[in-house]
């Protein structure tokens, strides 16, 4: 997507990528098993080592992840970690914001501003979730805070998707 490979940068980028995936293997699998560990226990602290598994994991995971974009930031611009981080997550945020905005043209900037930000907040997430569905999950929750937001501004999201599904059509 960067255009950047068969280049030292290329090859770099390609690297820190690949690294950062390595990286979250490790971080879910050490998590997995400290939960198969706890699996053996009963009652409370059955969950109290269930929960450290999970505490554990974010901790890793909030520690690694920006250490991954200033890796990234070595090498590329904010435009390019942009896309790293859009291709890593399959482009949601520009397919919904997109939709959104398809969907409700008369969405106030500010509107627009407040989606843009959530979904953006949503990729930082899903950039560190562990597969696919983990990751549209990640946003499935982001989309949900914004149809809530959107309802509570006075937006009847159901004729909204039925007038946007008739300009479609």
């Amino acid at each position: 997507t960067l255009q950047i490979e068969g280049t030292g940068k290329g090859t770099q980028v390609t690297h820190i990528v690949a690294n950062r995936y390595f990286e979250l293997n490790d971080i879910y699998a050490e998590r997995d098993s400290l939960k198969k560990q706890a699996s053996a226990l009963t009652g409370d602290a059955k969950k109290k080592a269930q929960d450290e598994a999970e505490n554990l994991k974010d901790k890793k995971l909030y520690r690694t992840h920006f250490g991954f974009i200033a890796q990234l930031a070595l090498f590329l611009n904010d435009t390019e970690i942009e896309t790293v981080k859009d291709v890593m997550t399959y482009n949601v945020v520009n397919v919904t914001y997109k939709a959104q905005l398809d969907m409700i043209p008369t969405l106030k900037e500010e509107e627009k501003t407040q989606i843009l930000a959530w979904l953006k907040e949503a990729r930082e997430y899903a950039i560190d979730a562990e597969s696919s569905k983990k990751k549209h999950e990640t946003f499935g929750k982001y989309k949900g805070r914004i149809n809530n937001y959107l309802s509570k501004r006075g937006y009847n999201l159901t004729k909204e998707r039925e007038e946007w599904k008739k300009r479609v059509e």
